[in-house]
């Protein structure tokens, strides 16, 4: 099973996110494009700026820094995504378990139909 956080804007255009919680793959091994890709802008500038400090580190240390900060993109890539969402106006309206992210819409339109209008997997 996996588990999938439920991210919601109400108003005249309703958003609802699914985000998972799990380690992501991608963002370990494309960090930056990743970061571009999903819109984390402060996310990456931060990224950014990490990536600069690591350069000046000694060599052997710089390539261990730099796996060490995309373990941790991988790690804590969806979190940054919720915290981007809650920056953007985005409520968290609970949690959905199921094992893939067509069940979890599926479960959640089910529990919780007000939410389903502006369903964005």
């Amino acid at each position: 099973m996996r588990i999938f956080t439920v991210h919601a804007r109400t108003g005249e255009k309703p958003r609802t996110r699914l985000v998972p919680e799990a380690f992501s793959f991608w963002a370990f091994l494309f960090g930056p494009f990743w970061l571009l890709w999903r819109g984390l802008w402060l996310a990456l500038l931060g990224y950014g700026v990490l990536a600069v400090a690591i350069a000046f580190l000694p060599d052997p240390w710089e390539g261990w820094a730099g796996l060490a900060l995309h373990l941790l993109l991988g790690f804590h890539a969806y979190d940054l995504e919720r915290w981007t969402l809650r920056r953007r106006g985005y409520a968290e309206h609970g949690v959905v378990a199921a094992p893939d992210e067509d069940m979890a819409v599926f479960r959640l339109v089910r529990a919780r139909p007000e939410l389903a209008r502006g369903v964005m997997a």
